[in-house]
């Protein structure tokens, strides 16, 4: 395996955050090995794939956000998913950390409560939406 490095500065608009903790932070809930592939794996084709997408079009030096908003309104799909995950992903990996969980406190606790009635409702309707969401597994809470 051979690595040609150049001097020259490559222009990527869109790169792969590192993991906002240590691989094995999540344990048990999620182990190291899942992070590696999920993250290093996974995500990381969503960003190259991305970043091959919108090599040497107007977008190659754009910011995410905006990538995902010119594919949504030129409809292009391909784009459009990508980039949009790479964003989920980041969101997703900064939406956990070690320790975390648990029942909510404070006004997140008595919204859920006003909406829900309680927090064991709002965890089984919650549970509900995620393991019958087709093909995806996630639920949101919009608040």
């Amino acid at each position: 395996f051979f690595l040609l490095v150049s001097h020259h500065r490559l222009a990527m608009s869109v790169t792969l955050p590192p993991l906002p903790y240590d691989y094995t932070a999540l344990e048990p809930y999620i182990g190291r090995q899942t992070l590696e592939i999920h993250h290093d794996k996974h995500h990381a084709k969503y960003v190259a794939t991305c970043n091959t997408m919108i090599k040497g079009t107007e977008l190659e030096n754009s910011d995410l956000v905006s990538i995902i908003k010119a594919a949504k309104t030129s409809g292009n799909q391909g784009l459009f998913n990508n980039s949009a995950q790479v964003w989920n992903h980041s969101f997703y990996w900064n939406c956990m950390k070690a320790g975390g969980g648990g029942e909510p406190t404070g006004k997140l606790a008595e919204m859920i409560n006003s909406s829900f009635g309680s927090y064991a409702a709002f965890r089984t309707e919650f549970e509900a939406a995620g393991n019958t969401a087709f093909g995806s597994g996630w639920a949101w809470l919009s608040l």
